[in-house]
């Protein structure tokens, strides 16, 4: 009943998650990122311990295809789940249950991976990793927006559509950025509104945030506000 992509960006070391269904809330189940540690996609007949019980072993050293096995191994409903999974090394494995509604399945790629269950059809995940991929020079979550909407377009969920979500690290260990819509006609078209706010003013303010170079961060509100006003200039300057 859902379909999302886990990926690195080389260029910025982040790392996240983007998933899309036809069901309520996908981005409190689905997607789970640590920093330093990787990303996990939890689906189909979800099981939320693949997400805490893998970064577990993730954070113990685990490389992805082990932690793929120790969880399914461990879980009657194996056949029924889809999980894919990067560890701290940038190394992708998935796994799509025998008994997941078709269309499923999944593919990686040497920087990301894509797995969907109940979907229009096996285009879906080849539309959303081909946008992905064309989609390189733009930012981790505009990359993620343009497949999805690649995916959506190639059928989805065939049952349709009701929530996404976007999730993002970067060197710290609280989310980069972090946006969901829980239950709308066209959740997509929404997380792309809140992905455009999040550009406006939140993300140069995010810059100034306590970080672990600078664990208090900046508490002057108005040197924070000289220090957003350039920011925003010099992204104006590069457009």
């Amino acid at each position: 009943m859902t379909w999302s992509i886990v990926a690195r960006d080389p260029k910025t070391g982040h790392i996240g998650i983007a998933v899309a269904t036809c069901a309520f809330a996908v981005g409190a189940r689905v997607p789970f990122v640590a920093t330093g540690v990787g990303a996990i996609a939890t689906q189909a007949f979800v099981n939320p311990y693949y997400g805490y019980r893998g970064l577990e072993l993730l954070r113990a050293g685990a490389p992805a295809e082990d932690a793929i096995r120790i969880l399914t191994a461990a879980d009657e409903g194996r056949g029924q789940r889809q999980v894919h999974v990067m560890d701290r090394q940038g190394r992708f494995a998935a796994h799509t249950g025998a008994d997941c509604v078709p269309w499923c399945g999944h593919l990686i790629r040497d920087t990301f991976s894509v797995a969907g269950n109940m979907l229009a059809g096996e285009e879906v995940i080849a539309e959303t990793a081909r946008a992905f991929e064309a989609a390189a020079d733009l930012p981790l979550a505009r990359r993620f927006l343009a497949a999805l909407k690649a995916g959506e377009a190639a059928g989805g969920d065939k049952r349709g559509r009701q929530s996404a979500a976007i999730l993002i690290h970067d060197e710290e260990e609280y989310p980069y950025l972090d946006i969901r819509v829980d239950d709308h006609a066209d959740p997509l078209s929404e997380l792309a509104r809140l992905e455009e706010v999040s550009r406006g003013r939140y993300l140069h303010y995010r810059k100034f945030m306590p970080s672990k170079a600078n664990p208090s961060g900046i508490v002057d509100r108005d040197e924070i506000e000289r220090r957003i006003a350039q920011s925003m200039e010099a992204e104006r300057a590069q457009a």
